[in-house]
Formats: structure tokens, C-alpha cells, sequence
């Protein structure tokens, strides 16, 4: 099958790294994986974070002539389907309903989310294009329990919702020699390899995530100090969040995605207060390299890591709850190495690609039969 691929929220050939490109290039790959012919139908990027409504007039114009260009580029031969990923207010996919109305495509949204509470304000006219997106998908694959309940609840039918648990490709993590990675990050970054590694993986910008790093800055003197803290990251806030973390921290900067998971299989904890995070990666990343996860109970976190079994999970926001939990892992080398070997195998098992693949191919055959002649 032909399928075109446009992500609204950010491409995958965007510059700067995250969790949001990191899937966009995962599903592009899987889907490819599963015998598809996969196409970037556009890098446009319709985000708009500000609530700009002269933005996003622009943003609207330039993908509704972009979308006329498309249906009369492939009048003739057309694609099979036309796929898209992370669909919401500040993202509308402006593309995807025209160009699939215009063809007669089968038209199938991965991450979509509904925010009632946008219904009104700066992004009204993006929610209300988003609902009319929703209402034209022929199989939408909501992430989180909290999407699909969003999806049910703004008149979806049950039967085009097919759930996609967040997933990787778990295979560059299984392939990690811990003893090697532990001994020269040791030295590259004057570690002491007798003590636990925590290590913390976040992109450093406003918001959210800055939000989180302050959690764990608040937590950090409640953690005591046997144990090295190793931060990955970089980004607008990378000065404030050295000043957070004051000297406790060795801010290693960005690490290359094909050098993350030695990285995380050096390690033995995975830190990150998860302030209103959606799921993160990161997380998935972490315990398919066989780390144990504290982390903040955040939306969809605690589908991903399961409490007591991969991992220890806070109340969001509680740094106080965040270091003791963190402590009780840090002081039990069994029980950590216990829960690694868990988080591993759950991952695997539940947030592999195979398991991708039987929710894409649930999905593409959902989409398909709706638009049989």
C-alpha cells in the first residue's frame, strides 16, 4: 500500500530533537517495516504554541493551497491512504481531510487529542478544525486511555478508535555491553563507576519541562549524595536548569539518538518528575535498557510504567514523594536490578514494534473497509 505521512505538529526531518519527532520517524519506519511504500506527503509544519491568531490565518492559507497542489499532483495516481500523525488545536491537519476528500482516501490520525477547554479562546478555530479532522478520519490510534476517552466523549464511534500503546524499537537497547559502556563513560565523564548512576533525559525548555527539572532540583537535597547524577539534554532553558541543579549534576548536553541506549544501559535509575507529560519516551527508552523509572503519576506515565513493578511512580509535583521514592531505589541494588529486568520485559512484550505493527495493521484495515466502494 501507498501511504502519505504528514505530521502537523512537527515533521520528522525537523531539526530539533524530541519525542514528537522521535514517533514520527517510528511510524514511518514501522509502517515501511510492514511492506508499505511510506511517502512524506509535506514538511509544513501548522504549529502554532502562542495562540497567534494572524499565525495561524497563515499557517491555514499556506497548507490549503498546499493540499489543492497535492489533489491535483495525484489526480491521476493517487496514494492508497494518506496517514497522519499528532493531530490537536495548536496542530490542525489543514492536509489530510482536504486531500483525502479530494482523492476519496481512506484517512487514518495516530495521536489524535480532544481539549474541550480549547473550545474557546486563542485556539478555537484550531480545535474546531481538529473536531471536523476527527469526524472524517476513517481509524483514529489514540496513545493514552485519557485520548480515547477525549475521542468517545466528542461523539467518535467506539469502532474507529483502535488504541497504539506507545512503542520502540527495543532492539539497540538489547544489543547494550553494560560493563564496556559503564567503563568508558566512567572515564569520559569522570563518574565513579562504584557508585548507582541516576541519569535524566529531557529536552531543557519553558514549560513543562523546565517545570519538571525544578521538581527534581527540589527533590535532589532530599536524595542524599551517594549516587551520580548524569542529565542529557539541551535546549533554550540549558543555563537555567545548571542553576537548578546547581553542581550535583553532570550535564552531558545532547547525545546522538544511536547513542542514547548505551548511554541508558550504563546507567542503573532513570529520574524524571514527568510534570504534565503526556507519556514520554524517554521513559520507554530507559526501561527497555533495563533502568527502573521514578517518575512523576502524570496522564499517561503510569500506562507506561507500572507502579511497583518497572518502576515507582509520585504524585505529580511532590518532590517530596519523588526523592523518597528515589532513595528507596538508590539504597537497593536487588530490587533495582529486579525492577530493570521487569521494565525490560514489559517493554518488549507490550511496547515493541510487533505490538505497533498489530494496532497499524488493525487501524490501516479499519480505514480501508470504511471506504470500500
Amino acid at each position: 500500500m501507498r501511504i502519505a505521512f504528514y505530521a502537523p505538529m512537527k515533521p520528522p526531518g525537523h531539526r530539533v530533537p524530541s519525542g514528537d519527532r522521535a514517533m514520527a520517524r517510528l511510524l514511518m519506519a514501522t509502517l515501511a517495516g510492514m511492506g508499505h511504500t511510506v511517502t512524506l506527503a509535506s514538511s509544513l509544519r501548522c504549529y502554532d504554541g502562542t495562540g497567534d491568531g494572524k499565525r495561524q490565518h497563515e499557517l491555514a492559507r499556506r497548507a490549503i493551497a498546499q493540499a489543492q497542489h497535492l489533489a491535483e499532483a495525484w489526480r491521476h495516481a493517487p496514494p492508497d491512504l494518506w496517514f497522519t500523525y499528532h493531530l490537536y488545536h495548536k496542530a490542525p491537519d489543514h492536509l489530510g481531510p482536504r486531500v483525502a476528500g479530494a482523492l476519496g482516501l481512506p484517512y487514518v490520525v495516530a495521536e489524535p487529542s480532544v481539549a474541550p477547554r480549547q473550545r474557546r479562546g486563542p485556539w478555537a478555530a484550531g480545535f474546531a478544525l481538529s473536531l471536523a479532522a476527527l469526524a472524517r478520519a476513517d481509524a483514529l490510534l489514540p496513545v493514552t486511555s485519557e485520548d480515547a476517552d477525549g475521542l468517545i466523549a466528542a461523539g467518535i464511534p467506539a469502532e474507529r478508535i483502535v488504541p497504539l500503546a506507545p512503542f520502540l524499537d527495543t532492539g539497540p537497547h538489547e544489543r547494550v555491553r553494560r560493563a564496556g559502556q559503564r567503563r568508558r563513560l566512567a572515564a569520559q565523564w569522570g563518574l565513579d563507576p562504584q557508585r548507582p548512576w541516576a541519569v535524566v533525559v529531557a529536552m531543557m525548555r519553558p514549560g513543562d519541562k523546565l517545570a519538571s527539572y525544578r521538581v527534581l532540583a527540589q527533590a535532589l537535597p532530599e536524595m542524599g549524595g551517594e549516587f551520580e547524577l548524569v542529565v542529557v539534554g539541551d535546549g533554550p532553558c540549558r543555563s537555567a536548569v545548571a542553576g537548578l541543579l546547581g553542581g550535583r549534576a553532570h550535564m552531558v548536553g545532547r547525545v546522538a539518538p544511536r547513542s542514547l541506549p548505551g548511554l541508558l544501559g550504563a546507567c542503573d535509575l532513570f529520574l524524571w518528575p514527568a510534570v504534565n507529560e503526556a507519556y514520554g519516551m524517554a521513559l520507554l527508552s530507559a526501561q527497555a535498557a533495563g533502568l527502573p523509572v521514578v517518575a512523576g503519576r502524570a496522564r499517561g506515565v503510569p500506562e507506561i510504567v507500572v507502579h511497583g513493578k518497572t518502576g515507582l511512580l509520585a504524585p505529580e509535583g511532590d518532590a517530596a514523594a519523588f526523592a523518597e521514592a528515589a532513595v528507596t531505589l538508590l539504597a537497593d541494588p536487588r530490587r533495582r536490578a529486579a525492577m530493570g529486568a521487569a521494565a525490560a520485559e514489559h517493554v518488549r512484550m507490550h511496547h515493541g514494534i510487533p505490538a505497533a505493527e498489530q494496532a497499524l495493521g488493525r487501524a490501516i484495515a479499519e480505514a480501508c473497509r470504511r471506504r470500500a466502494p
